[in-house]
């Protein structure tokens, strides 16, 4: 009995085996068929959506084979897949330029993504709109898409999509004239690009470091910058044809700093490209503008006119608004140059219309102050409209700027409340989980919950203190740059203040040492008073430590009377002082009296140290817009191009470059020694006086 008992319960076993293995094989038949059926119909939609992006094809069509697959994917469950083919088909609507299905389908992403916690779709739906909002010329929400996707790529560490956001944002900040933000993110796009050899997108940055450089005027990093562009350019296997826009750039920064010769070649360079007007019509007439222009600046004037009309020609075959504004403002400076101001102001006249159509700020404001030399009768009219863009443009690009800095601000405390959200989220299903799984274990489940938020609490304080202390890293280099730079300025003011005015008191006294008469009594008492001023000089430069030390200088020619009767005195040479009478020379800023009177001061103390001559002249006239001091001596001279520059000379240079000007020395060994600083003026009015504008 207990034998067929256990032989009935053997088969029972055997056959509830049996079953348990015909269901499992069913359900994986129909999971197995399911799955083939879901395949085939995501790679129908995929290939409908590719033909979406096919060029060449009817919109209507496009959109008819959208709407299929839009309609199709309802049939997927809400998982990655269709999220995947929403962003797909999202994209396509962007890039056929659909902006309302586009704007439809990417919020239903974004939902679909924020509730899944699908980063990645998430990141690539804030990108698509940056990309729309950036078409549609609203920077400040292409701006805040682009952040946001940048923070999501950073959170995955993605780091080539984070450094390709962060061009974004830089190129997006450069268009609002937030050149410093600019020049930040590029430099954070570098640092995370250059380990993955990414030259292409290295090129993009170091070209956009090179436009903002161009930007802020600094004409020197700028051509570093777009040198180290072609040096990624060249690693690029690619075809491409950016080689002609870099020169063109390199062309344009020297123009812009005024060295005009040194930028011919690189726009004939780009002009030598094979089927360059066929192909970059754009690039072909703008290089073509700014030859001419460069021509004209070096009075080279055969073929200006000729290819300044050209220029016109070609780019307005294009519509490019901007080109034309530029083309005709430099033909209209061609005409000037021809004392043809009838044609000149037809030509600015076209120019100002060109800017204001395309938005050109820039050019407006340059077309104005040419059309007040033009119009005088209309002068006060034109610098009216002047400096009323002018303040409304400066308004605009604060208010941008703070409105960037609150869309990070207010990007960085979403992301931070949404990490709270998430990680309060987890622990509280947590907690409902192990309650319902079983009470015994609610305890240890509690237990790893605490010790792994306290494990990533302190991760966060660690990753808090590195920030901390590379902040404070940062922060001492800064102080260290500021130092350098102000260690710079007071060797300059006590060179060239301090230390020669001591010099001609020293003089004084050493030539009086052996004298007692009434005579002596009162030049050494001038030197006494001398190394007085020379005290105040002292206690003001440590007092003040900034050029506001020096306004005090309130007559300039007065100032430059003294200082050369104060050298006179001490060397015994016989001088003469010229200079322009009609010109308002307190009218100058400070910066640019203290700098000047300088200048002029080591120049004549290097004719009296160095030079032992016996006549000097001294000349200050006004230029071409310019002024132009000459100090000049009969004493031996030099060899200009043999010797080391001592520190006199590189103040000389440092200060020259502050006030935007150059200067040349002339000499000769036995024929004396000719020194020329020329400083640049924007205008000078015809009202009866000259005055200047302040440098």
């Amino acid at each position: 009995m207990l034998v067929k008992l256990y032989t009935y319960k053997r088969r029972l076993f055997f056959l509830l085996i049996i079953l348990i293995g015909l269901n499992s094989c069913s359900q994986f038949e129909k999971t197995n068929k399911s799955d083939i059926e879901k395949q085939q119909l995501i790679d129908s939609i995929n290939s409908w959506v590719d033909f979406s992006f096919k060029k060449g094809q009817p919109d209507t069509i496009k959109a008819t084979y959208l709407k299929r697959a839009e309609s199709e994917i309802k049939n997927i469950l809400n998982d990655s897949s269709r999220r995947r083919l929403l962003s797909r088909i999202s994209y396509s609507y962007l890039k056929n330029s659909d902006s309302l299905n586009f704007r439809r389908t990417s919020d239903i992403v974004l939902d679909l993504s924020e509730e899944s916690g699908d980063t990645i779709r998430s990141a690539e739906a804030h990108w698509d709109l940056a990309v729309f909002f950036s078409g549609h010329s609203q920077p400040d929400s292409s701006y805040y898409h682009y952040a946001k996707a940048q923070k999501l790529y950073e959170g995955l560490n993605k780091n080539f999509e984070n450094a390709r956001m962060l061009y974004n944002m830089a190129r997006t900040q450069a268009l609002v004239r937030d050149y410093t933000g600019s020049e930040i993110n590029t430099i954070r796009a570098i640092e995370l690009l250059k380990p993955l050899n990414e030259n292409k997108q290295l090129f993009y940055c170091y070209s956009n470091l090179g436009s903002v450089t161009k930007e802020l005027k600094e004409f020197d990093r700028a051509i570093e910058y777009y040198q180290e562009a072609g040096e990624y350019l060249e690693r690029i296997n690619s075809p491409n044809d950016f080689e002609v826009s870099l020169q063109n750039n390199i062309g344009v920064v020297y123009q812009e700093q005024g060295k005009f010769k040194e930028s011919i070649p690189y726009f004939q360079r780009v002009l030598r490209t094979p089927n360059l007007q066929e192909e970059n019509p754009k690039v072909y007439g703008l290089a073509l503008n700014h030859l001419a222009y460069s021509r004209l600046k070096v009075n080279q004037s055969r073929n200006v006119e000729n290819d300044l009309r050209k220029s016109i020609q070609v780019l307005d075959s294009i519509d490019n608004l901007p080109g034309l504004a530029r083309a005709y403002y430099n033909l209209s400076e061609f005409y000037l140059a021809q004392q043809d101001t009838v044609q000149a102001l037809t030509e600015a006249q076209k120019a100002l219309a060109y800017s204001k159509e395309s938005n050109n700020n820039d050019r407006t404001l340059s077309t104005l102050q040419l059309l007040t030399k033009l119009e005088p009768e209309k002068s006060a009219y034109h610098n009216h409209n002047y400096i009323s863009l002018n303040d409304s443009l400066q308004q605009e690009e604060r208010q941008v700027r703070n409105k960037f800095a609150r869309i990070r601000f207010e990007t960085d405390e979403f992301i931070a409340e949404n990490l709270l959200l998430a990680r309060q989220k987890q622990l509280w299903s947590g907690i409902a989980i192990a309650v319902l799984l079983l009470g015994v274990m609610s305890y240890f489940i509690l237990d790893q919950r605490v010790k792994n938020q306290k494990l990533r609490f302190q991760q966060q304080q660690q990753a808090a203190n590195q920030e901390i202390f590379n902040l404070m890293l940062a922060q001492n280099q800064k102080k260290e740059e500021g130092k350098k730079i102000e260690q710079k300025r007071i060797s300059e003011e006590l060179h060239d203040g301090v230390l020669g005015k001591m010099l001609g008191a020293r003089m004084v006294l050493t030539g009086l040492n052996k004298k007692h008469d009434q005579t002596a009594e009162s030049e050494r008492k001038k030197a006494i008073d001398a190394l007085q001023k020379v005290e105040q000089e002292i206690r003001a430069i440590s007092h003040e430590l900034s050029h506001a030390a020096y306004q005090k200088i309130n007559n300039f020619i007065h100032s430059v009377e003294e200082l050369i009767e104060t050298v006179q005195a001490t060397a015994g040479f016989n001088y003469t002082f010229d200079y322009d009478q009609g010109f308002n020379w307190d009218g100058l800023q400070g910066n640019t009296k203290i700098n000047l009177y300088r200048l002029l001061q080591e120049s004549l103390q290097n004719s009296v140290k160095h030079a032992n001559c016996k006549n000097v002249s001294l000349n200050l006239q006004i230029k071409n817009n310019a002024v132009v001091a000459e100090v000049k001596d009969d004493g031996k001279g030099f060899k200009t191009k043999k010797g080391k520059k001592g520190i006199g000379m590189r103040n000389m240079a440092s200060r020259i470059e502050k006030l935007n000007g150059n200067w040349n020395i002339k000499s000769e060994i036995g024929k004396g020694t000719t020194v020329t600083f020329t400083v640049p003026l924007k205008k000078i009015t015809t009202n009866g006086s000259k005055e200047p504008v302040q440098v």
